[in-house]
């Protein structure tokens, strides 16, 4: 269980870039080479999180919890299995928001608009990873818990355009159309196109 200690604006925060390179350097508590992990070790927030291959799923959920290197969450256990059932060799954890809280509810109320832009960075930087990149909408209708997460989202969006990325979602969605969050869906699940143009209009 993580619960926020202090709101991230009173934080001094790592830039996605500089946490990175640190992610790069060889540590003794997990092999950099199977682990992708920004910032690589355990902070109030979390940019990255998932393993290396040079065909990765890009997982995006609303904001991480207490999942690291070797210690995931049952959240992470399921997006691992779906992205090896669907073909990829990897895959590669990221949130719409980078704020630890294993209760949404306990997200800070107000964006730290600094850790939100570095977080979009390290979205560019996963979807740089691939010459095709695939997104996996899972964040489900926790999008709705805070009026910022919807603007986080459209950025996304628009990120994800200057790279050529395809959007999937997986299980059904949300009555208001929100993509399904991935814990309790079956290992063998597949990925359906997801129309992300189509879903601003549901977040507008």
């Amino acid at each position: 269980m993580h619960i926020p200690t202090a709101p991230t604006a009173t934080m001094e925060i790592e830039p996605f870039y500089e946490a990175l390179k640190r992610a790069d350097t060889p540590r003794p508590d997990y092999d950099i080479s199977r682990w992708l992990y920004v910032p690589p070790v355990y902070t109030e927030y979390r940019y990255i999180l998932g393993t290396r291959g040079a065909n990765p799923l890009i997982c995006v959920g609303i904001n991480p919890s207490t999942a690291a290197p070797d210690d995931l969450d049952n959240t992470l256990k399921s997006v691992e299995r779906i992205s090896k059932f669907n073909g990829y060799d990897s895959f590669i954890m990221f949130n719409v928001y980078p704020q630890r809280a294993t209760n949404p509810d306990d997200m800070e109320s107000e964006i730290n608009d600094a850790l939100s832009r570095e977080n979009m960075l390290a979205f560019e930087y996963a979807l740089s990873v691939s010459r095709s990149p695939s997104v996996w909408a899972a964040w489900g209708t926790i999008v709705e818990k805070r009026d910022y997460l919807t603007h986080c989202v459209e950025n996304m969006i628009a990120i994800g355009k200057k790279y050529g990325a395809e959007w999937y979602s997986s299980g059904k969605l949300s009555k208001a159309g929100h993509p399904h969050h991935p814990l309790y869906l079956k290992k063998d699940s597949p990925l359906d196109p997801f129309d992300i143009e189509g879903y601003l209009n549901v977040i507008r």
